[in-house]
């Protein structure tokens, strides 16, 4: 049997053999493939990046664990961004469902960062009320979150100081995987109280955020996974969402050999059966 033939009777084990030990090489190690960074992204990094040390930096996770893979990478590129910059980062969640996940993100990035809660950033938690959290952190933001999610008073909290209403806020960013998210920030929140906004949110629901990102509304956007990849490009450091990324592309491009390979092998015992 030619090799031809051999490439038409490939046992499918082999396939998922290759795939999965692509999948696995490029997870664990990802070297970051060649991947332009769109607008959107960038205009949320730029942004950050001009924001002065010291500025009122708010990240609602608005997503539970069904969203991780997605969402999670551009929390924690985001979160080490604006702990990089010395900002004053809020932490909060609009879903009670991604409270524990929001802890460990917020957690996790802090100790790397060497960070103290309640000095550099404060993990507010959960609150129930959807929009009317928004609205009344608004009005008064102690007052919504008299404790942040470990029983501390608010208004003790050395980073907290000066930060009385979402007036005081100078970027906000949810990154949501359905309602509320980015589109309740907006309406609720930026609408009424001026503050800047950028929104991150899972592949599928990006393309209906796009006529917010065209007339200016928001300021950036960050879609699915690529997009995690994206920024993560922009702070060179690879994450999970450049391994994801490396991993797809990789198994892509094996996909499309083994397809051309296919093909090859087929025309060739054509060609000889003809003869």
């Amino acid at each position: 049997m030619g090799w031809a033939q051999w490439l038409l009777r490939i046992d499918r084990r082999v396939i998922f053999l290759l795939v999965a030990a692509l999948t696995l090489i490029f997870i664990v190690r990802p070297v970051g493939l060649a991947l332009r960074v769109s607008p959107e992204v960038r205009s949320v990094y730029d942004h950050m990046e001009k924001l002065p040390e010291g500025s009122a930096f708010l990240l609602s996770m608005d997503f539970d664990p069904a969203s991780k893979p997605e969402l999670a990478p551009m929390a924690v590129a985001l979160l080490r961004n604006a702990f990089a910059r010395k900002l004053r980062v809020m932490v909060m969640t609009l879903w009670v469902t991604g409270t524990g996940l929001a802890e460990g993100i917020v957690h996790a990035a802090a100790m790397e960062a060497e960070k103290e809660s309640g000095r550099d950033y404060v993990f507010l938690g959960f609150t129930p009320g959807s929009a009317n959290v928004i609205l009344n952190m608004g009005q008064d933001l102690p007052k919504t979150f008299p404790k942040d999610h470990f029983g501390k008073p608010i208004e003790s909290l050395p980073m907290m100081q000066g930060i009385k209403t979402l007036r005081d806020v100078q970027y906000a960013i949810s990154l949501g995987a359905g309602s509320p998210g980015c589109e309740t920030w907006y309406v609720y929140g930026k609408e009424k109280y001026g503050f800047e906004l950028g929104c991150g949110v899972t592949a599928v629901s990006a393309a209906g955020l796009y006529p917010l990102l065209q007339t200016g509304q928001i300021n950036g956007l960050i879609g699915g996974l690529r997009g995690g990849a994206e920024y993560e490009t922009l702070l060179r450091r690879a994450g999970k969402a450049t391994a994801g990324m490396d991993a797809q592309s990789a198994t892509h491009v094996l996909i499309i050999v083994l397809i051309l390979l296919g093909n090859v092998g087929y025309l060739l015992t054509r060609r000889r059966e003809a003869r």
